[in-house]
């Protein structure tokens, strides 16, 4: 027993140790934080929490076997056969941009959107795993970006939705903070921003529903259904969110990571209609589908939120569930049809035009 105890106080230490000093975990909420988050309804207890009472906070025992299971099961067609191939582009075509809105796909949840004269990246995420060690998690499909980082022009502005791993990487953020101009963030998370070395005057955090002006462009903190956490001690810390994005010509919603939820018709209601919505669809399991969306109800979501079009995103990145990784996008095609919403498929890295009536886009992922 005594000999037990000391194992578990090793193995508590040398975690506690490692999540302190390695800076892929970021940083930790501090009690002067949790004072003024109190004024957030979405700040309860210490912790943010969703409108409606999820998700299910799992026990230690749980969450051992929803790990054991998702390390252990062979999925059959769980990766592309082979590396996707990204369209490369040319880095003065992106400094060079003065049209209307356009944005890049570099994979999974990760953008360049280029509006109103503005160069902007969403969730990039542009590192090998979706894990703080490269040992922990399988390879993004895509071994190559569409445009290395080296390359990127000035960034204008840098808009994350949440702070886990396949949003928020630790080696990304090194490579883009200095030509970044500002962090648009929910609440909290330009913790783990400022631990790495950003100004607190490079970084604007928002709680839902609240909006900032850049220039002319209106960007607008909006709800999701989610979660948060870097580490096993601290989830929930952190706001997670979607976002709207405006000229007085042109609408686009991201929807970052959430289950299906009413706030989807409730921005519908207040910013809708929109030209695009960039939809999450994939990652999912019935398991947890308070979280993540089932492909059904993506394309539901998209008429929720009023949208012209939509264009399913947090897949063809990273392997993240026990799902074929083609079957978010058939799944979400054939329900869109019986719905009547346009959905787009661009290649990633393929340049996609916000307002393109055309959708002239190629099942591309067939036989891959």
């Amino acid at each position: 027993m005594i000999t037990t105890l000391i194992l578990i106080g090793f193995l508590v230490i040398t975690y506690l140790a490692f999540t302190n000093f390695y800076p892929s975990f970021g940083g930790d909420i501090s009690k002067e934080q949790m004072i003024v988050y109190e004024s957030s309804k979405q700040f309860k207890n210490g912790k943010f929490s969703n409108t409606n009472p999820v998700p299910k906070n799992l026990s230690f025992s749980e969450t051992m076997k929803l790990a054991y299971t998702f390390f252990t099961t062979k999925v059959p067609n769980g990766r592309p056969k082979a590396n996707l191939i990204s369209a490369k582009i040319d880095s003065t075509n992106i400094a060079n941009y003065n049209g209307e809105a356009r944005m890049i796909w570099f994979g999974h949840s990760s953008f360049l959107l280029q509006i109103d004269s503005k160069t902007i990246l969403l969730d990039p995420m542009f590192g090998k795993v979706a894990a703080p060690l490269d040992i922990l998690g399988g390879n993004r499909f895509n071994a190559e970006l569409p445009l290395e980082i080296a390359k990127l022009p000035k960034i204008d502005a840098v808009i994350f939705s949440h702070d886990h791993y396949d949003h928020l990487d630790y080696k990304t953020i090194l490579k883009l903070k200095d030509k970044t101009n500002h962090f648009y963030v929910p609440l909290g998370v330009g913790t783990h921003l400022k631990s790495w070395k950003i100004p607190s005057s490079k970084i604007t955090e928002l709680d839902w529903w609240q909006d900032v002006k850049l220039d002319n462009l209106n960007l607008v903190c909006t709800p999701a259904q989610h979660f948060s956490g870097r580490k096993l001690n601290n989830g929930q810390s952190t706001l997670w969110s979607s976002w709207v994005i405006q000229t007085k010509t042109e609408n686009i919603y991201f929807s970052g990571d959430s289950g299906y939820a009413a706030h989807f018709k409730e921005i519908g209601e207040k910013y809708g209609p929109f030209d695009l919505a960039l939809m999450e669809c994939g990652q999912y399991n019935e398991q947890w589908s308070d979280i993540h969306m089932m492909p059904e109800e993506t394309a539901q979501a998209g008429i929720d939120v009023q949208a012209k079009k939509i264009m399913p995103i947090h897949w063809a990145g990273f392997k993240l569930a026990l799902h074929e990784w083609t079957d978010p996008i058939e799944r979400v095609i054939k329900k869109a049809k019986k719905l009547n919403i346009d959905v787009i498929t661009p290649t990633i890295g393929q340049e996609i035009v916000a307002k393109d009536s055309t959708n002239t886009y190629i099942n591309w992922w067939k036989n891959l």
